[in-house]
């Protein structure tokens, strides 16, 4: 079987978030909708947030969110799978999670 010519995906480990980077993340509407996803469906495919940007601009949401920590994602065939980092974030940031979603409406 041929190696996958796809770079891997850097998640930080939890204690390298920090909150700049994290509230940083939170603060765009676009990547405030896929945590809101998120937070409500768990688990979710790439192509499939309720989102209307061109497919490089959700790949670069994505980046943004993943490097910061607050999501991860894993690949299985040909899509991409994306989580919420909840019990990491709220582990490393008690309550942001809950007050960002509280506020979100």
């Amino acid at each position: 079987m041929p190696a996958d010519p796809r770079p891997s995906l850097h998640h930080p480990p939890a204690d390298e978030f920090t909150l700049v980077s994290v509230l940083h993340a939170l603060a765009d509407p676009t990547r405030l909708t896929i945590v809101r996803t998120l937070h409500r469906d768990a688990e979710r495919a790439c192509g499939t947030f309720p989102v209307t940007v061109a497919p490089s601009t959700l790949t670069h949401h994505f980046r943004v969110l993943r490097e910061s920590g607050v999501i991860r994602q894993r690949e299985e065939g040909n899509r991409r799978w994306t989580t919420l980092r909840s019990s990491e974030l709220d582990a490393r940031f008690p309550g942001l999670i809950d007050a960002v979603m509280g506020g979100a409406d």
